[in-house]
C-alpha cells in the first residue's frame, strides 16, 4: 500500500525504472520542455530530476521549461526551480524563442490548452500554440548547423485526431484517418493536433530531423488540476467536497483511462527511439469502461479511504456545447509502440484512482 506522502515519490522511482535506457541514453544532455509547467509536465520535468540524484554531474540532464503560465505557477515547480539541473524561463512559445533553446539537444512540445472547458473558452490560443508555437520550433530545429542538430523532438497530439471512431475501428490503431469535424467547438483542438502533425511529418521528411509524434489516450493522475474539469478530478472534486458525484452525461460514453507514470515512461519512449515522421498511441487498451463505471469506481474507493458517504447523480450540464463532438468510445491499440518501444502500462485503473484520489485530498487546498 502506498501512502500518500508517497504516491508522487512512488510514482518517480517506477517512471525512472520503467524508462531508464531512455534517460540513459539522455545522459548529459540538455531538454526542453515546452509547457513544462502544466499536466504532463509535472511528471516529464520531476522523473529526470529526480534521476538526477542518483547519477554523477556529467551524466545528469539539464531541463529547460518554457511556459507562459496562463494558469499560474504551480506549486511543484517552485520547489524544483531550486534544483540546480532545472532552468524555468516565463515565455510564450508562439512568440520568437530565446537564445538559450540552441542549447537543447532533446525537445519537447507540450505547450497546449488540453481541457475541453478551458480550450472552447481560449480556442485562438490553443491553435496559436499547436501550430504557430510548434512551426517556431521546428523551424529553429531545421535551422540548426549539422553539429548542433537536435537528436530528439516529440510533439504531444492527442486521440482527438481520431475524432469518434466507429466500432470496426476500436480498439483505434494508427493507420485510422478520423472522423473530425472541421468546425464546431471541440475543432480548435482537434484540428490544430492534425495540422500539427502534418508539420511534424514534412519536417521531419524534408529535413531529416528526429521528430516524433505521441497521441495521448486519456492521462490522468497527479499534476491534473483538480479544477482541470476533466472527468476524473470533477470526480476527485465531487469527493473532496462531501457532495454526490455528478455526471453531466448519461453515462454510456466509454473510455480506456491511462495512469500518468506509465504515459510518462511511453513519452520519453517515443522521445529517444521513436521512429523519425511516426505518431504512436500512448494508453492503455483496457479496460475499456463506461462513464458510469468510472464513476462508480471513484465512489467505492473513496469510501474506502475516507469514509466517503455519497452517491452517483445524473444531471444536465449549464454549458449547451458540453458534449457537442464529444466521441462516444475511445480505446487505443498500443501494438506499434509495444513491439517498436516496449511500451507497457501496468498501472491498473483501480490503483491509478486511488493514488490520484490520495494525490488529490494531500494538495485540496
Amino acid at each position: 500500500m502506498i501512502a500518500t506522502l508517497d504516491v508522487v515519490e512512488t510514482d518517480l522511482a517506477y517512471i525512472c525504472d520503467g524508462a531508464s535506457q531512455e534517460l540513459d541514453a539522455m545522459s548529459g544532455s540538455h531538454l526542453l520542455i515546452t509547457g513544462g509547467a502544466g499536466f504532463l509536465g509535472h511528471y516529464l520535468v520531476q522523473a529526470v530530476l529526480h534521476r538526477n540524484r542518483d547519477v554523477t554531474t556529467g551524466r545528469r540532464i539539464r531541463v529547460t521549461v518554457y511556459d507562459n503560465y496562463i494558469r499560474g505557477v504551480p506549486a511543484w515547480l517552485q520547489a524544483a526551480a531550486q534544483d540546480p539541473s532545472l532552468e524555468v524561463v516565463q515565455h510564450d512559445i508562439t512568440r520568437e524563442l530565446p537564445a538559450g533553446a540552441a542549447a537543447a539537444d532533446f525537445i519537447v512540445h507540450a505547450a497546449s490548452i488540453a481541457s475541453p472547458t478551458f480550450y472552447r473558452q481560449h480556442p485562438i490560443e490553443t491553435m496559436d500554440a499547436n501550430i504557430h508555437g510548434l512551426r517556431r520550433l521546428l523551424d529553429h530545429a531545421a535551422a540548426r548547423p549539422a553539429d548542433r542538430r537536435v537528436r530528439g523532438f516529440l510533439f504531444y497530439s492527442s486521440s482527438e485526431i481520431y475524432g469518434d471512431p466507429p466500432a470496426d475501428r476500436i480498439p483505434t490503431d494508427e493507420t485510422f484517418r478520423g472522423l473530425v469535424s472541421c468546425t464546431g467547438p471541440r475543432a480548435c483542438y482537434d484540428e490544430s493536433k492534425r495540422f500539427g502533425e502534418t508539420l511534424c511529418w514534412n519536417f521531419a521528411r524534408q529535413h531529416g530531423l528526429p521528430i516524433t509524434t505521441a497521441r495521448p489516450f486519456n492521462n490522468y493522475g497527479p499534476g491534473l488540476d483538480i479544477a482541470d474539469r476533466r472527468v476524473l478530478p470533477d470526480l476527485a472534486s465531487c469527493v473532496l467536497q462531501g457532495r454526490d458525484v455528478v455526471l453531466y452525461s448519461d453515462g454510456t460514453a466509454t473510455r480506456t483511462f491511462c495512469y500518468v507514470a506509465d504515459a510518462v515512461i511511453g513519452y520519453y519512449k517515443v522521445l529517444v527511439r521513436g521512429r523519425a515522421g511516426e505518431a504512436y498511441n500512448i494508453g492503455t487498451e483496457q479496460p475499456e469502461i463506461t462513464m458510469r463505471e468510472l464513476a462508480e469506481l471513484v465512489i467505492a474507493q473513496a469510501r474506502e479511504l475516507f469514509g466517503y458517504a455519497g452517491r452517483l447523480a445524473f444531471e444536465v450540464s449549464g454549458d449547451p456545447q458540453y458534449l457537442v463532438d464529444n466521441p462516444t468510445r475511445r480505446c487505443p491499440s498500443i501494438a506499434k509502440a509495444r513491439a517498436e518501444l516496449g511500451y507497457e502500462p501496468r498501472v491498473t485503473l483501480a490503483e491509478g484512482v486511488r493514488r490520484s484520489l490520495l494525490w488529490y485530498a494531500a494538495h485540496a487546498k
